[in-house]
């Protein structure tokens, strides 16, 4: 977290320390790549009620996430509300009616295509939560002075993957959406204007007949995404 002022490196010894044998490690990576293999975004939600609760110890596993000079510059909103989570959607499919009618270009519709994504976001109200994402450009003292934030785009991007996992880990499902532009949810959710809002999560139960696009299963081969100790002459 940022502190105001001088403040001096302090060392302390290593926390949570693991020691696992290299057959543990291969084991554990295995079965949490096997987990992960399970996880599926969705479009169609059941009304299934969620804890806040749950969604709290989420938000704080994503808050554990790594960032530049450990300022950690993010904020989540989870929103119940129904009247709010109703407001969102219209101003969500206000803007994608402006994209899907060409704002996007024809190369970006055609790359959604398969995909099956369109205007009508019902999952925007169907979904008990939905978890907007914002990046903090700056940060504020309590006096109201600025400071500067590091690293934002990737460390939020980071603790968003966090999220994303912690969401799956608790059985639950997500739906990522980048409403373009955004800028509507800063005034939605209450944000002041230095955060950034970058994605919503609708969250919640998978409806019995939920279905996922054919392509959505098609992932890269390792061999396509790892590189190990390349040689930067070619040789």
């Amino acid at each position: 977290m940022y502190s105001k002022g001088k403040v001096a490196y302090q060392p302390v010894p290593l926390p949570d320390r693991q020691e696992v044998s290299a057959a543990e490690s291969l084991a554990g990576a295995r079965a949490f790549h096997d987990r992960m293999k399970t996880r599926h975004t969705v479009r169609d939600f059941t009304d299934q009620p969620v804890d806040q609760a749950v969604i709290e110890e989420i938000v704080a596993t994503a808050g554990l996430a790594p960032s530049g000079a450990n300022h950690q510059p993010w904020h989540f909103v989870a929103i119940s509300d129904p009247a709010l989570k109703a407001q969102i959607r219209k101003a969500a499919e206000d803007e994608e009616e402006k994209f899907y009618a060409g704002g996007a270009g024809d190369e970006w519709l055609q790359a959604l295509e398969p995909i099956g994504t369109g205007v009508s976001k019902p999952h925007l109200e169907v979904a008990p939560w939905l978890i907007v994402i914002f990046a903090q450009r700056y940060g504020l003292t309590e006096e109201g002075e600025r400071y500067k934030n590091y690293y934002v785009p990737e460390s939020t991007g980071i603790a968003t993957g966090f999220l994303i996992a912690a969401l799956h880990h608790a059985g639950l499902y997500a739906l990522t959406h980048t409403p373009n532009p955004m800028k509507f949810l800063t005034e939605l959710c209450g944000r002041p204007d230095h955060e950034k809002p970058i994605m919503i999560l609708a969250v919640g139960h998978a409806a019995e007949d939920a279905t996922v696009p054919a392509v959505a299963k098609m992932k890269k081969p390792l061999a396509e995404i790892l590189s190990v100790n390349p040689d930067p002459e070619g040789t």
